[in-house]
């Protein structure tokens, strides 16, 4: 199938359950997006990333496969990797099978849109169909609401470590990263967790179902306080 064109969709019944519950109809309310600092059109001239985390060079990243696909994407070693290829994997598995050329991570291209873009230089964001949801697009046609319960979920699971791009402005729902800065003790713990997921039966990405009701609300708790990407400073 051509990568440009995307896939009919068949709902199941848990969705079409989730969907029929009102989440649609506000169960889940989005954050209020913060202000985005003006673009560098010379490109990101700092030596840190608006997360914070510095710059590298490629010896700094590793290229791993996500899980249940045939994509592979470059990202910061060791827990940065961990947390963004579950981000990956559980998109792949709950939203739609993942493809080549579907996702982008670690860059050397310093010429961004909006800031949060530059943190694909330390290789702790990544971009999902960027193509499908490009940055600025027009509300309503990104994520469907049913995609944006599953979104939620992942961001509620991950605990304030991963931030996402259509809660910023401009939008960008094809964007993730890393939310919180180098030494924050949140990350390590995350990752950790996921680890020991992946490593049980029963557990992590492919076995989560996002529209359980006790997932749904602890979504609409998380995303009614949810972090914004906020301009570099």
């Amino acid at each position: 199938m051509n990568d440009t064109t995307r896939p009919a969709r068949t709902l199941t019944r848990r969705q079409a359950l989730g969907l029929a519950a009102g989440v649609t109809a506000g169960t889940l309310v989005a954050a209020s997006p913060s202000a985005q600092a003006a673009p560098q059109p010379d490109g990101w001239r700092s030596r840190r990333t608006q997360n914070h985390w510095p710059v590298v060079d490629a010896a700094h990243t590793e290229t791993s496969r996500i899980e249940g696909t045939n994509v592979s994407v470059p990202l910061l070693k060791g827990d940065v990797a961990t947390v963004l290829l579950h981000v990956a994997r559980r998109f792949s598995y709950e939203i739609d099978t993942l493809r080549s050329g579907d996702v982008q991570g670690y860059s050397t291209d310093r010429a961004v849109g909006a800031d949060f873009e530059s943190n694909r230089l330390s290789g702790t964001a990544i971009t999902i169909r960027p193509l499908f949801y490009p940055l600025g697009a027009q509300q309503g046609t990104g994520l469907s609401d049913l995609e944006k319960v599953v979104v939620a979920d992942i961001l509620a699971d991950c605990q304030g470590v991963v931030g996402w791009g259509g809660n910023a402005i401009p939008v960008k729902e094809s964007h993730f990263q890393i939310d919180v800065g180098p030494d924050d003790p949140e990350l390590t713990r995350l990752a950790a967790r996921i680890r020991g997921e992946d490593t049980s039966r029963g557990t992590g990405a492919g076995s989560i179902d996002p529209f359980l009701p006790a997932r749904r609300r602890k979504a609409a708790a998380y995303l009614k306080d949810a972090p914004t990407l906020a301009p570099s400073s």
